[in-house]
């Protein structure tokens, strides 16, 4: 009789040949495309304190633009939108809503790939002045992050078809 760790374990077996056998590779595996990108992706100059974190986050995951052969426009955009409001109409929480639009052009400005993210975070109002504005500050830099973070996950995705 099969015990329930055996048949776990076969069935995992199964998936990962199965997942082999459709052609799919680790990114930074041998064969995938993180290396492609890896010190090659060079972004706009940021203009703005979100994209001072989207780049420090861009080159945390790419690596610095030792030898960029690829240029990431993007443009980040974030709105705050009232999200909790109390009896007296005093808001206590706000939601921040943003998304990066970006474009990765090759050498001589063909466009490889494109696309928009978006994502949001939050922050609430209820401490001093100075608390709701450290707050909203991090809340910023957490969707910076969060923005580059999926940037990065579709430039990967696209790197696969890059010239190596």
């Amino acid at each position: 009789m099969w015990s329930p760790d055996r048949r776990a374990v076969l069935l995992g077996l199964l998936a990962v040949s199965g997942l082999a056998a459709c052609g799919l590779s680790p990114v930074y595996g041998p064969g995938g495309g993180g290396g492609k990108l890896f010190g090659k992706v060079r972004p706009r100059d940021p203009d703005t304190p979100l994209d001072f974190v989207f780049n420090r986050r861009l080159a945390e995951r790419l690596g610095p633009e030792d030898a960029a052969v690829y240029d990431l426009d993007y443009r980040i955009s974030a709105g705050v939108v009232a999200q909790a409001i109390t009896p007296d109409e005093v808001t206590t929480r706000y939601s921040l809503n943003g998304t990066a639009d970006f474009a990765l052009t090759g050498p001589g400005g063909p466009v490889i790939t494109q696309g928009r993210v978006s994502s949001f975070t939050s922050y609430s109002t209820t401490g001093t002045t100075i608390s709701t504005l450290a707050a909203e500050g991090d809340a910023r830099e957490r969707l910076a992050l969060m923005l580059a973070d999926q940037v990065v996950t579709r430039l990967l995705a696209a790197a696969s078809g890059l010239p190596d």
